[in-house]
Order: C-alpha cells, then structure tokens, then sequence
C-alpha cells in the first residue's frame, strides 16, 4: 500500500506542478498583454481566450493534488461523531461516487474533444483549435480519478478493518 500511496502522491504533484505553471503562463501572458498594449498598442491577439483556456486546464490539473492533500471541503462536523466503522462506510459511498461521476466526466470529456477535432473547432479570434485543451482538463481530471480510486481502495480497506492508521486517507 506504501508503494502505491506514493506513486499516486507523485502524480498528483506532477499535475500540480503542472498546473502551477499554468498560473504563472497566464500571468506572464496577462502582464505581456498589459505592456505590449501600452507601449507599442500592439496587444496579444487571442488573450482572452487563451486565458480561459489556461485557466481550465490549471484548475483540472490541480485537483488531483487538493484531493490527495484532502483539500476539498468535507462535512466533518456530522461525520465525526460517528463510529470509525461508519466514517469509513461513509468514506466508501462517497470515494465511489465521487469517482463515477469524475469518471463519466473524463469519458464525457474525451468524446467532446474528439468532435471537436473532428469539427476542427477553433478560437474565434486567435483560431486555435480548441480540442487539445479539452483533452488536457480531461486527463487533468484522469488524476484525481486516480487519487478518489486510491482513496476508495483505503477507505475499503478501513471498512474491512485491514488498515491500522487512524485517517482513511494517506
């Protein structure tokens, strides 16, 4: 289970890292905006646009992380007063459902993108092609369908009683 805790851990670092740097692109293209609009009235065609873009795929990117760190809001104030064995049902339903339904978003994800290059769909202005974007918040979300099917297996284990830590997750 060590062996699995950090190779996923190592994959949604990767992908937060990436997605950092997706933040910091859309910035540097925000402030290059700025200044080339200013001083030479020249400004960056396709910003809006690109910034969009950017933006979605770092926020996919970063989920798998938050979700890792438990990152995401949680209604432990009911759940705590349970039993361990509860929590961890509880864990279970909701690591599962979590992960159907991020899942079908992946598939649905990856169909959309796939019509899109087939429609050769582009930005308005800038004209770029809007597929590999689509297929990159896909495989953004592909990691924390990772990270809530790790969390499912150790949430199961705790059900099963197989898990002597006191968190279900890593």
């Amino acid at each position: 289970m060590k062996q699995l805790v950090d190779i996923v851990k190592g994959i949604s670092s990767i992908l937060d890292k990436l997605a950092g740097l997706c933040f910091f692109s859309v910035m540097l293209l925000i402030v290059a905006n700025i200044i080339l609009r200013t001083i030479f009235n020249q400004p960056i065609l396709g910003t809006y646009e690109l910034v969009g873009f950017i933006t979605a795929m770092g926020v996919a990117l970063a989920l798998a992380h938050c979700a890792f760190q438990d990152g995401h809001i949680a209604v432990s104030f009911i759940i705590e007063h349970f039993t361990r064995k509860t929590q961890s049902i509880a864990a279970v339903f909701v690591n599962v459902t979590s992960l159907m339904l991020w899942t079908a978003a992946v598939w649905s994800l990856g169909k959309f993108g796939y019509s899109m290059k087939i429609k050769g769909l582009v930005s308005p202005s800038a004209e770029i092609p809007v597929y590999p974007f689509i297929y990159l918040v896909a495989f953004g979300l592909m990691g924390l369908c990772l990270v809530l099917l790790f969390k499912s297996l150790a949430s199961f284990r705790a059900v099963l009683g197989n898990d002597t830590a006191k968190k279900v997750t890593p």
